[in-house]
């Protein structure tokens, strides 16, 4: 009879220990998870506003140059005469060669591809975002499902392990942001 107890003692301690170290685990998962989404949080903030600048930067890159192509063009044209002007051809033609090495060099520096890759890269990062947001919604399902259960309740509430809120986006943060140039 003595023997029985303490087995049946030993197997309660281990199985104790069992639940709490379970409980600990899930609790860290649960600060894994969160600073994961964080991470998310943080990598839209700082590479959303880069990559539309990039973008900006490139449109405006191409327009600029070809906006300065048409001037030079226009000012080395002599409209009244229909012919080139000598001073300003020279001109003309080192940004035009400018360009043509610049497309040579980036054959697909062209805005349009900018504009896809930003989209891919937003739809991506959105992606990211809720997956991180599952997973530690999935790890709050389990501590505070492991905190209310028994037996794990009792260690639960023996050690001040506390229930966690769910991630909820407020009605304001569930519209889509707009990407504006």
């Amino acid at each position: 009879m003595m023997y029985a107890i303490i087995i049946v003692s030993i197997v309660l301690i281990l199985v104790a220990i069992a639940i709490y170290n379970n409980l600990v685990c899930t609790n860290y998962q649960c600060d894994e998870a969160w600073s994961n989404v964080e991470a998310e949080f943080k990598r839209r903030y700082v590479l959303i506003p880069a990559l539309v600048s990039t973008v900006k930067g490139y449109v405006s890159h191409e327009k600029q140059l070809l906006e300065e192509l048409v001037k030079l063009r226009e000012k080395a044209f002599d409209n009244r005469n229909s012919v080139l002007s000598p001073e300003n051809e020279a001109e003309f033609s080192r940004n035009l060669n400018r360009l043509i090495v610049r497309l040579e060099a980036y054959p697909k520096l062209k805005a349009s591809r900018n504009f896809r890759e930003l989209q891919c890269e937003l739809a991506n990062t959105e992606d990211r975002i809720q997956a991180a947001l599952r997973f530690y919604n999935a790890n709050v399902r389990r501590i505070n499902s492991a905190i209310e259960q028994f037996p794990s309740n009792i260690l639960a509430n023996l050690f001040n392990f506390e229930k966690r809120n769910f991630f909820r986006l407020e009605e304001a943060a569930r519209i889509a942001p707009i990407v504006r140039f």
